[in-house]
């Protein structure tokens, strides 16, 4: 799940055997990025809007998700804001690179009441790519209720060697 390439929504979907239904949170202009924010963002042209949504399988959080786009992209290729952005882009079947930049462990009380589950979570962040520029960045912090199909997982950092 957090290395792997493929759409998200898609495997969330196989795992439940549930559609993935998105909510919108907030999609709004992101005027300046904060210390959290993926570096990677720097590298979308201005003026960029911001995405948060809530990824959901039969009425359960399995995902909180949130996207950073320039305008005019956003504007051409998230017309249906309630639509998975893995949908979005592929629905004319041109080609879309996916470059995984960085995994983290969350902690937020947010997220604990939102997964009822302790923190921390595993999240990932990444980029998409069309005609080798930057489209999106993207990060995804899932829900511990993943394991049931998945497996155990430690969520605590590696320790250096």
């Amino acid at each position: 799940m957090l290395l792997g390439d493929g759409s998200p929504t898609r495997h969330l979907r196989l795992l439940t055997g549930y559609e993935v239904d998105i909510k919108l949170i907030a999609m709004e202009n992101e005027s300046s990025p904060n210390v959290n924010t993926p570096l990677e963002v720097k590298e979308l042209k201005p003026p960029l809007i911001r995405r948060q949504v809530w990824l959901t399988c039969n009425s359960q959080i399995y995902a909180w998700a949130e996207s950073w786009w320039n305008y005019q992209e956003a504007e051409k290729h998230l017309q249906h804001k309630e639509q998975p952005i893995w949908k979005s882009l592929t629905q004319g079947r041109s080609e879309l690179f996916r470059e995984v930049d960085g995994l983290a462990l969350v902690n937020a009380d947010w997220l604990e009441n939102a997964f009822a589950e302790c923190g921390p979570f595993w999240s990932r962040h990444y980029r998409f790519f069309r005609q080798e520029r930057e489209l999106t960045v993207i990060r995804e912090v899932f829900s511990p209720k993943l394991e049931k199909w998945l497996g155990p997982t430690a969520r605590k950092e590696p320790e250096a060697q």
